[in-house]
This record gives structure tokens, sequence and C-alpha cells, in this order.
């Protein structure tokens, strides 16, 4: 869940990036509310994701068939999550509001109401681990808050991955838009590059693998990292015609690229398991690069010349 995590957070700010492109398009092109309910939808997921985060350290201690016994040789506790009130709010109005995405609409429904069950549970566990109850009541609270926990986490798991994946595929969605907006609006000039090779990123990014796939689709990878080469390829000649284009953001993509390009060739020689060789050490670096390049693209066109 920790590698996941990671990877919400930058699909947040990529999302916000599209108020920037907004501000130079028209209304015409790409349709304002969609991108303000995605936002919405974003904004929540990407906060309750300390739920996700307090469940992954659970299970980094406790057997989760079996719940916790109080003999356990480190008791690593949880976190709490955070307020997540205001989004929620927020999502809900979303819910209601136009235009209308029936799949991802339900699906945010269903995460809220799957949060709601689970989130108060995490809370009360993790004060009851902070205080070290389960040394005077034998770990007896604990039982109880497993049982509570062992019920609600899956139904909350498999809510998040649905929402997950149908904010993910409505995001494409206004991202192409966006992007023939910005080309229609300037031409592609440097704001283009940037939503270009962010898209292209993002992209690569959703084939990596995970804890629950860990073996990559290499056919699939390669034709997407060539794809995000090629963006790469137009943005540096871009910026070599035209100079200080881009703000900090300009070696970034080349850089994540240059990752990407080890990360394949580890790949290649493990058939594409990221569990076998020294592929797996390399997801970290990857992430975090491509974390700083969504952040850095938000300001990345600010002082261009164009």
């Amino acid at each position: 869940m920790t590698f996941f995590t990671k990877l919400i957070w930058g699909a947040l700010l990529s999302l916000l990036l599209t108020f920037q492109a907004l501000a130079q398009t028209s209304d015409e092109d790409v349709d304002g509310a969609a991108v303000s309910k995605m936002n919405a939808y974003v904004s929540l997921l990407n906060r309750a994701i300390r739920a996700s985060d307090s469940l992954e350290r659970y299970d980094s201690w406790v057997d989760m068939k079996k719940g916790p016994t109080g003999k356990e040789r480190i008791i690593y506790g949880m976190y709490s999550p955070y307020d997540v009130r205001d989004e929620i709010a927020q999502a809900q109005q979303a819910i209601a509001a136009e235009p209308k995405m029936p799949a991802l609409d339900s699906a945010m429904q269903r995460f809220i109401e799957a949060y709601e069950n689970l989130a108060p549970v995490l809370d009360k566990a993790s004060k009851y681990y902070d205080r070290l109850d389960y040394k005077s009541d034998k770990m007896q609270g604990g039982k109880e808050y497993h049982a509570k926990i062992a019920e609600y986490a899956p139904v909350y798991v498999k809510a998040r991955e649905e929402a997950d994946a149908l904010v993910t595929e409505e995001k494409r969605v206004i991202d192409q838009a966006q992007l023939a907006a910005i080309e229609k609006a300037q031409g592609k000039k440097a704001l283009w590059h940037v939503r270009n090779v962010m898209m292209k990123a993002q992209a690569v990014v959703d084939v990596l693998p995970d804890a629950d796939k860990p073996v990559v689709d290499m056919p699939k990878f390669d034709a997407i990292l060539k794809d995000y080469a090629g963006a790469v390829r137009e943005m540096d000649d871009y910026a070599s015609d035209h100079p200080n284009s881009f703000h900090v953001f300009e070696s970034s993509p080349a850089s994540l690229l240059s990752k990407l390009r080890e990360f394949q060739e580890k790949l290649q020689k493990t058939k594409g398991d990221a569990r076998k060789g020294s592929a797996a050490g390399d997801l970290q670096w990857i992430v975090n690069d491509y974390n700083m390049m969504v952040t850095t693209s938000q300001s990345a066109t600010e002082f261009a010349n164009d």
C-alpha cells in the first residue's frame, strides 16, 4: 500500500494542474465542471489514504486471520486516519453535481460509506495502542477492535480499488480533452509539452508493479515507455529551441526516463518479475522522481518566454 499511496498523491497534483491549463483555454474545450468533480474525488481519495497506511502498518505485525494476541515480538499499533469531513462533504456535493458519471459517482458513494465504517474503528484502535492499553487488559481491546477491522477492511479495500480505477479512467478522458484544448488555444508550446509529458508519465506509472501485480506485462510496458520517451524528446527539442521555457521542471522528465530505462533492463532479465533481481529496489526511486516531477510541473511554465 505504501507504493500505491505515493502514486495517488501524484495523481492529485496532476489533476490540479488542469486548472492552470483551464485558465488559458475556453469552457467550450474542456468541461470545467467535470474537472471540479474529479478534483473533489481525488482530494478525498488522497487524504483518506491514511486509512490504507494504517491497515498496512497493522498488517505488518498482526496475523490478520488470527488477530493480535499480545505475544507479538513488536507491537507497532496503527495510524489514526486524518479528518476528512470537509473532503467527504465536497465529494458528496460532487456526486450530486453535473456532469453525471454514473459508475464513478456510485463507486465514490460506496467508498465514502466503507470509509465511514472503517475510519472510526482505526482511530479508536490507534489510540488504544498508543496508550498501551493492551498491557493492562491482556489485548482484550485489541481483539475486539480486530473483529471490526476484519469486517470493515475488505469492504474498504474493494471500494477503494474500484474508485481508484474509475478515477484513473475518467481522468484520462479529461486529460485528452485538455491537451487538445491547449493545442487549439496556444499550439504545441511549453504548457502543451508539460501536459503531454505528464500524461505519458502517468501511463507508465499505471503499469508499474505493486504487491498485487508484481509481474509486469513487458510488451505493454515497453510500448508505453517508448511513448513516454518520445514525449520527453519532443519536450527537450522544444526546450533547446526555446530556452527558459520550463521553470525547474525541464530536467525532471529525462531523469525519470533514465531510471525507467534502467528498471526496464532489469525487468527484461527477470521476464517482468519485479520480485527477482534488483528491480524491486528501483521502484521507490522511480516513484520519488515521478512525485517530484508532478510537483515541479505545477509551476513549470510560470516564467515561460512565450
